[in-house]
């Protein structure tokens, strides 16, 4: 049995250099940032890993490929404008489709609680089947597993995908320049408060659904028109907010935003006041942000909207070198202001 002490052998800080924290629901933020940075890549020594991507991209077999795995225990295992088996297809889709890749096989891996209905367990598969052929995606392969009643909290899913690089791009932060542009695909915020409103049975004027959407089919007409992309990134946990710092700190450059530009929702900004949530922080499951020097910016712009799922794309904001890696945004009245990491995440279990 494994004791604090073997652990403190093998790690490659000493113990009391850790974040003093304990772990809870939903993780994200500062904690998690700390948690990934100081623990879990130090003890995977792979260059893959250091890149601070979506996904690895490595050549195999004379194939450039992307990997990448995410985990989805989002409560309640439906909401407006998705559930659990969509968000499972549609977020590893968008994390390989970050790395410039075209994904083309997933894996999937149920983890059921005792108990659960029979009829619960086919919607989410049904969704499964449909997010897949909606995405272009095949699920290839999988396991299931069942756990105690009250260890599984319904269906947990794990996913994991594989995509064909077909652009010659490095497309990761460290590729981002001074000069670039940074376009946002559509409105923020939606994903977190259907969550929220569901979880607490709250009701607003207009129903307010996730963005859950596969966003590959935007990415490939980039690529397809051979658009100098340098960095994509989506807004899931932590929000924009927190993927632009984790991009400033990962180039060493500064990213500045015009909160003007950033679109957001009259609902969705009238729940961030009533119930104190940044909608900058807010997850979402069907954004991303691309940078791209000045002169693609129209041209990737213009390419964006013809796609479904980023047809409300914007410029909101530019790359500098004057104070590497922070993340500044010019308010409506003209203040500028530093965006920090949250300490915690403002909604956990969000997907």
């Amino acid at each position: 049995m494994s004791t604090v002490k073997d652990f403190a052998l093998s790690c490659p800080l000493p113990i009391t250099d850790y974040p003093t924290v304990t772990l809870a629901h939903g993780g994200g933020g500062k904690l998690m940032h700390q948690l990934i940075e100081k623990m879990i890549l130090p003890a995977f020594d792979s260059p893959l890993a250091q890149a601070r991507h979506d996904g690895a991209v490595f050549e195999l077999g004379g194939a450039r490929l992307a990997f990448t795995t995410d985990s989805y225990v989002v409560q309640p295992l439906f909401f407006p404008g998705g559930d659990i088996g969509s968000l499972a297809i549609n977020g590893t889709v968008n994390d390989l489709s970050m790395c410039g890749a075209r994904p083309v096989y997933l894996s999937c891996g149920l983890i059921l609680e005792e108990g659960l209905p029979m009829e619960t367990l086919w919607a989410v598969v049904q969704s499964l089947k449909q997010s897949a052929e909606a995405a272009g995606v095949q699920l290839v392969t999988g396991d299931t597993k069942v756990v105690d009643r009250g260890k599984g909290d319904g269906v947990f899913i794990n996913t994991a995908g594989v995509g064909l690089v077909e652009t010659e791009l490095t497309i990761a932060p460290s590729s981002v320049k001074a000069g670039d542009v940074v376009l946002l695909s559509g409105d923020i915020g939606r994903h977190g408060i259907a969550i929220m409103a569901m979880r607490q049975g709250l009701e607003f004027e207009s129903k307010i659904e996730s963005d859950c959407a596969p966003l590959n089919g935007a990415v490939q007409k980039l690529i397809a028109a051979k658009v100098g992309i340098h960095c994509l990134r989506d807004l899931t946990r932590g929000g924009l907010g927190t993927t632009l710092i984790e991009i400033a700190e990962a180039s060493g450059l500064e990213i500045t935003i015009d909160e003007s530009r950033v679109p957001v929702r009259d609902d969705v900004a009238g729940a961030c006041e009533v119930l104190g949530f940044d909608p900058l922080y807010l997850a979402n499951e069907g954004r991303m942000i691309v940078f791209v020097s000045e002169s693609e910016a129209a041209r990737a712009l213009e390419l964006l909207r013809t796609d479904l799922h980023a047809a409300g794309a914007v410029e909101i904001g530019r790359v500098s070198a004057e104070r590497g890696g922070l993340v500044k945004m010019k308010s409506r009245i003209g203040t500028t202001r530093i965006i920090d990491m949250l300490s915690g995440e403002q909604l956990p279990r969000i997907c």
